[in-house]
């Protein structure tokens, strides 16, 4: 299919009960199978369907994202939910054949241990009680995202998006900001007592996963979802104090500083996002011209870039425009068969969609690579905390072409940019706490939990204030964080890649090839590594070990408050 274009492919309904059936003859398969050959072939036969399988469903989910209103996609994603789990229990029938064969070390001198570390991780995470949770959980988190998806807020004579109402917190009047933010605030308050129900049955449904697995709650299970094998709650705990040590002081003076240059006292939570009195940085142009601007940059940043841009355009793998129904989100995720990189998100016209163009397309570089270099498709993915490397470094990376995209606004941009880069962490390290206090207390009332939230806002953002919002005061603004809905105990990852990506920010002007090549090695390597082999891999330090964060922050922190001098 080397000429396919996206909105061409054909999608039809995965059959999971063939899925199932060929999973059981496979198992047979590897049982009796009298050499490594024909062990080996079989467990390749099988990935090869399970590839063409997850095809069907991702164009069926990726579809159902560009307008979550479209009746056919949405029966088609809600049977997906329901089924696929009952693929589950002969999946790991076959990890267990593959594991228990005379022809395990033949299998692990080929491809490496993490396959089997990987098929051993399934195995741990499920039991067949497991089914009737997940196939639940799956249509819960496909409400809340269609709840998010189809928001209609009025304001200043239209109706927006989440997406569209987000461009206003950047106004240079402040007022209009500040009516942006509550209607934005307003949205959420509405359907509070919807969110509430669906969390509170997410939260209840994953701790008994959890406990049918031995464990008191969700928290092991939900950190083997998240592919960790060699670290744990204690580790991030430690990162966690960390960056209440080393980054929340920093973000105070940067607001603080932030107050001073934009003229007002303190700076409110609408006020976060408008960060030079004469307005934020635009983009010069409309969504082609973003698109175009990106396609001249990854020509330049290197010929695998240019030639990753291409595809990605003439395959017409990306889609970025907001649009009415569009799913509040962007991702990046997988056409196996095709090893293809899918991008999705929603432009704004603001300095985010600089950020989805460099983000999300690091996301699926890094997927491109490792689909080119990896034997199987179980490394064309690397674990959910490497991932982020990837985009984060690919934002920095950008820097030296900013100007194609901002004008004589390029410094605005490049400042505004890294200094979220360094905010976000302390607000992703308090997502990350928030789930741990969620799963470990599952009796907290719905209104107890918004004020846990609001308690570690003022334990990592000390600086935040709301005003005349009550909603928000009682600790309201975690609803909007679809990972805590969605994927449970990802967001962690966003902060723990952040100390790579600002190492890779360093090395990239100090020898710009020698970290041009570390980096692709990160992409190469996809997910036949685990997180601490594919850092040290790519001389990257360990986020965990006591001073680390200094360290990797240090360089943005001289660059940043050097900046603010001259503001």
């Amino acid at each position: 299919m080397e000429n396919f274009k996206f909105s061409e492919l054909e999608y039809i309904r995965p059959d999971f009960d063939a899925f199932v059936k060929e999973l059981e003859d496979t198992t047979k398969k590897v049982k009796a199978a009298n050499s490594y050959e024909v062990m080996r072939d079989a467990m390749l036969e099988v990935l090869e369907s399970s590839g063409k399988l997850e095809f069907m469903c991702t164009i069926a989910q990726i579809r159902n994202t560009l307008n979550t209103t479209d009746e056919f996609y949405e029966k088609e994603v809600e049977f997906i939910t329901v089924t696929a789990p009952t693929t589950m229990e002969a999946n790991i029938g076959l990890n267990q054949a593959i594991l228990a064969s005379p022809y395990i070390a033949d299998l692990e001198k080929e491809y490496g241990k993490q396959l089997l570390i990987g098929m051993q991780r399934e195995i741990d995470s499920f039991n067949p009680e497991l089914v009737p949770y997940l196939q639940r959980e799956g249509l819960l988190t496909t409400q809340y995202q269609k709840l998010m998806a189809t928001a209609e807020i009025p304001f200043d004579g239209q109706t927006l998006n989440l997406y569209g109402i987000q461009k206003y917190f950047e106004n240079p009047d402040r007022e209009t900001r500040k009516k942006a933010f509550k209607a934005y605030s307003d949205f959420y308050h509405d359907n509070e007592e919807e969110m509430e129900k669906i969390f509170g049955e997410l939260v209840d449904i994953r701790n008994k996963m959890g406990r049918s697995l031995g464990d008191e709650n969700f928290i092991n299970l939900g950190y083997k979802q998240q592919g960790r094998s060699d670290y744990g709650q204690e580790e991030v705990a430690r990162f966690r104090e960390q960056v209440r040590e080393e980054i929340v002081p920093l973000c105070e003076e940067l607001y603080k500083a932030q107050a001073r240059r934009i003229g007002v006292d303190k700076i409110k939570v609408y006020d976060e996002k408008f960060v030079f009195p004469d307005g934020n940085a635009q983009p010069m142009g409309d969504d082609d011209f973003m698109i175009n601007k990106a396609r001249e940059m990854y020509h330049d940043i290197s010929k695998e870039t240019g030639e990753f841009i291409d595809y990605m355009i003439e395959h017409e793998l990306m889609d970025l425009k907001n649009t009415p129904n569009k799913a509040s989100t962007g991702y990046m995720t997988y056409l196996t068969p095709l090893k293809a990189p899918y991008v999705f998100s929603c432009f704004n016209q603001t300095i985010f969609d600089m950020q989805v163009l460099t983000h999300e397309l690091g996301h699926a570089f890094a997927g491109y690579q490792a689909m080119r270099h990896q034997p199987i498709s179980n490394y064309y993915s690397e674990s959910t905390d490497i991932a982020e490397i990837h985009s984060m470094a690919m934002e920095q990376f950008a820097y030296p072409y900013v100007e194609q995209f901002f004008g004589k606004d390029a410094d605005k941009y490049r400042f505004a940019h890294l200094q979220e880069a360094v905010t976000f962490v302390p607000f992703g390290v308090a997502v990350d706490e928030f789930q741990h206090i969620m799963y470990a207390n599952p009796d907290l009332t719905p209104k107890e939990r918004t004020y846990e939230w609001r308690k570690l806002e003022q334990k990592y953002m000390p600086w935040r204030e709301y005003e005349e919002d009550e909603f928000m005061e009682r600790g309201g603004f975690w609803y909007h964080k679809l990972h805590i809905f969605l994927y449970p105990f990802y967001y962690i990852n966003y902060t723990l890649t952040t100390m790579g990506a600002m190492e890779l920010k360093k090395r990239y002007a100090e020898n710009k090839e020698e970290a041009w090549n570390d980096y692709m090695k990160l992409c190469n390597v996809g997910g036949s590594l685990s997180y601490l082999e594919t850092l040290r891999n790519s001389n990257l330090a360990i986020p965990f070990e006591e001073g680390s964060v200094k360290k990797a922050m240090s360089y943005v922190k001289d660059i940043i408050l050097d900046q603010i001098k001259d503001m």
